[in-house]
């Protein structure tokens, strides 16, 4: 029974699941509740019903991962054959069970939320996640770059969740105060926002890695991924390029939106950049250039995922630099 849970956690990516929830809670009780404009206001969406929509969003990703190892199994026994769970350690048949189940429950409790809110329209963004990692599934995947668009997106989508459900209830109960003092929210969804698009630039980083790194089982199995379109040298290029434009986007806004926007300079950002997120990034660089195999495509794979990590956690610097600092 053990061994068999133990092979259920590893197959929903449980970590992974861990991490989603610890950002969308980091972007609710870490950045958006201090940022609050006034110790009289408060988040509107409750406590319980932030739990369901976190929860809701595990449930859909732990469904998507199912799904993903559900229809790649032989091409997993060629790129890594210890990991290989569905058909090994868990039956196919329970695999498609528990993927269904996940699906109805995370499903069912957004359109709950939605209506709860009374804005049905965000069903729709669990029912479009879901079907979006079904055919990420069984086709996107095997596509050039629109799988990696596709991943690449509904990372980017897991902060900006908590969001969609706050910002119009905020606006409903401060929304005529709001006004009268010529302010809106509209800083907080660019806080929030800036998060998503980190997570979005380095989600597809790693998964044009995570493309190099199965190269030779992709490509046995007919699949048109980044690689083998392009070459493993401009596939390279282009990890290059988009590493270059996420050093550059995080140069920008630390310096036009974060260190000078305070007094004093906000000189602890500059160097959480510098050390977390800037020079792993630019070591990163250097790893793609230098990789020949897959462990040196699985190493760079591993540093984006830590700088994917360190991304999300200045989010608790926030919390101390608007609680404590400024």
């Amino acid at each position: 029974m053990l061994k068999q849970l133990r092979s259920i956690l590893k197959l929903i990516r449980f970590p992974n699941l861990v991490i989603i929830a610890a950002t969308q809670y980091a972007m609710r009780y870490l950045l958006m509740e201090p940022l609050l404009p006034s110790e009289t206001f408060s988040l509107q969406f409750g406590d319980l019903q932030f739990f369901l929509l976190v929860l809701s969003t595990i449930f859909i990703a732990a469904a998507g991962y199912i799904i993903n190892d559900y229809f790649d199994t032989q091409a997993d026994l060629i790129n890594k054959p210890d990991r290989v769970v569905v058909g090994v350690r868990i039956s196919r048949r329970v695999a498609m069970i528990l993927h269904a189940l996940l699906n109805i429950i995370g499903i069912g409790l957004g359109v709950y939320l939605a209506f709860y809110i009374k804005l049905p329209s965000l069903s729709f963004v669990f029912i479009i996640a879901t079907g979006l990692l079904w055919f990420y599934s069984t086709s996107y995947k095997r596509q050039f770059l629109v799988g990696n668009l596709s991943v690449a997106f509904l990372t980017g989508l897991v902060p900006m969740m908590v969001v969609l459900f706050e910002i119009p209830l905020l606006n409903r109960e401060y929304g005529q105060e709001m006004l009268r003092n010529e302010a809106s929210f509209n800083y907080i969804m660019a806080w929030v926002g800036g998060f998503s698009f980190f997570a979005f630039l380095t989600t597809l980083i790693r998964e044009v890695i995570k493309d190099a790194e199965d190269f030779e089982g992709d490509m046995a199995y007919g699949m048109k991924t980044v690689p083998i379109v392009l070459g493993i040298f401009w596939t390279k290029i282009a990890v290059l390029v988009l590493v270059a434009l996420t050093v550059f986007m995080l140069l920008f806004l630390l310096v036009k939106y974060i260190m000078f926007s305070v007094e004093p300079v906000d000189y602890i950002s500059m160097a959480y950049f510098g050390l977390f997120l800037i020079i792993p990034l630019v070591s990163l660089m250097i790893q793609i250039i230098l990789a020949q195999d897959k462990r040196g495509y699985h190493r760079a794979s591993s540093l984006i995922k830590l700088v994917m990590l360190t991304g999300i956690l200045y989010s608790v610097l926030v919390f101390y630099l608007v609680n404590f600092k400024y």
